[in-house]
Formats: structure tokens, sequence, C-alpha cells
């Protein structure tokens, strides 16, 4: 609280709010009530924000129940986050898994492969990574990393990508048979929103280590990821083993999304008690196909 209201007299100075004003304040509703009442330009923002915590809250006691299901009938649940840098998948995992246990939930974010994992099969080091009964793994970044990422930046010859390209259906497949729900989620951005986002970063002390080498590259290499993404939903959007795409220049609207269309997924106990909607909106989240308006053409 002190934070905000610190925030509010610092970004509006015509429309100050008092020492007294602000000291009957001691609740967000309290504050946005304030705000109503001065006409404070904030005031909007600041309701926007309170929709987006209540709806968050409504869809993460939702996933306690989902949770609850997964593992009381053993159900085995990967889900993929995918997308150019700074798409916004960390802070949708992080809302995802918030209040969830971690007992029965993993987060998985492999380093680049080791000189013994270079000479393996390259689905091995993500197989010992999926989950097991009753268990919920979300992938921050995946073995999707090969049909993008890898071949732009060099990492992977064409021997490589094309053998990948020509496996990795039969492995989802394999999966799907094996009972493994597998949910691909692609966070699409706008090339003016990366820059603005990078340069966030940047300038943040505390998202600075975010920014890496490869992330310098993602902007002078656009078209470059824009074609081999095209190449992987073309290949390898399947109907047991779909992409879909979240359209992303918006966070908060991406990460209600994503975490609801999980939910839209799963018949899971007390699902028809939700104090929330369970429905996507088609407008941020849809399965892929070719006519699909993406952000990040």
């Amino acid at each position: 609280m002190k934070e905000e209201q610190g925030n509010i007299i610092s970004l509006n100075k015509a429309h100050m709010l008092s020492e007294s004003d602000l000291a009957k304040v001691n609740t967000r509703e309290e504050l946005l009530d304030l705000l109503k009442q001065k006409n404070h330009p904030l005031a909007e923002e600041m309701h926007a924000y309170q929709t987006y915590r209540n709806e968050l809250k409504g869809l993460q006691i939702e996933l306690l129940k989902f949770q609850e299901w997964v593992v009381k009938n053993n159900k085995r649940i990967a889900i993929l986050y995918e997308g150019r840098d700074a798409a916004g998948k960390g802070g949708a995992i992080r809302r995802f898994r918030m209040h969830l246990n971690p007992i029965h939930l993993r987060v998985v974010a492999l380093n680049k492969p080791t000189d013994l994992e270079k000479g393996q099969w390259y689905f091995r080091r993500y197989i010992k990574e999926l989950p097991n009964a009753g268990e919920i793994v979300l992938f921050d970044r995946s073995w999707y990393n090969r049909a993008v990422v890898e071949p732009v930046m060099g990492f992977a010859n064409d021997a490589q990508y094309n053998r990948f390209m020509t496996q990795v259906t039969e492995f989802e497949n394999m999966l799907h048979e094996e009972d493994t729900t597998v949910i691909k989620f692609w966070f699409s951005i706008s090339k003016k929103e990366q820059r603005e986002r990078f340069n966030e970063r940047i300038l943040n002390d505390l998202k600075r280590w975010k920014f890496s080498p490869v992330d310098r590259k993602g902007q002078a290499l656009w078209d470059e990821y824009t074609y081999y993404k095209e190449q992987m939903f073309s290949r390898t959007h399947t109907t047991f083993c779909p992409w879909v795409i979240v359209r992303a220049n918006v966070k908060r609207q991406a990460r209600i999304e994503s975490i609801r269309y999980v939910l839209s997924r799963f018949e899971y106990d007390g699902k028809s008690e939700s104090s929330v909607s369970t429905l996507v909106n088609p407008d941020i989240v849809q399965r892929y196909h070719r006519s699909l308006n993406q952000d990040d053409i």
C-alpha cells in the first residue's frame, strides 16, 4: 500500500492527494474509491489492475481444484511455454504456479546441453523431465528450441534440424498414446513490443540479468525467427498436440487467458462451481491455423 500511495503522488502532481486523504486508506479497495472520488486520472488504471487481480485469484483457485484432480486421477500434464524472447513466458508461468502445491508441480528451464548431452539423442534430456503420474510440469522453453532458436542462432545444423522436424510429431504422438497431455503455447508479441521490453530490461537493475547476447540478436534476426516459427507451426501442429497461440502484447491478458485455456481443456472436480469463467477469449487465445492473425509476423 505505501508503495502504491507513493506512486500515485509522484505520477500525477496535478492531482495530488493530501496526506490526510492517504491516511484514511488501508486497502486497495479504499484507495480505488478515493481515486474515483477525486476523479484522479489513475482511477481507471487502478480499477483495471484490481479487476485483473480478482480475475487472477479466481482462476488460481480453479488451478488448485485442477491440481487436486490431476493428483487424484494420476494424470500427467506437460505445458510448453514458447515464444520469442521477452514474450512473457516466465511471468505467465509464475502466475500459474504461484499457489500450487510444489510437491506435484515442477518448472523445467534447461540450460544449454552439456558435451555428454550433445552426443545423445536430442529428446533424451527432455524425456527425464516429463511429468510423472499425478504431476504438472511447466516447460519454460522446451524441445522446440531446435525448431526455432537453434537454427536461427546457428546452434543446430541442417541435418539436426531436419531430423528433429521429422521426429517430433512421432515423439508427441507416443506421449499422447501413453496418456500424457501436452499443451503447446506460443506467446506472440510484436517487434515493437519486444524492443520496448528489451529496453525496459536494460534500464531496470532487477531485470537486467534477463537480457542476454541472444536477446541482442532477436530484433536483427526477426524475419529469420518468423520463417522458422511458421515452419514449426505448419509441420508440427497436429490434432493430438496442437499449437495454441496467445496474443501477448498485453501481459495481463496473456497470463489470464493462458490459465483459462488450460482449465478449459479438462473436466476437473468442482469446475461447475467456479466463480470465474473458464471459457477463453478467442481474440486472445486460438489454436493455430494458417489464416490466424498473429502479432509476431
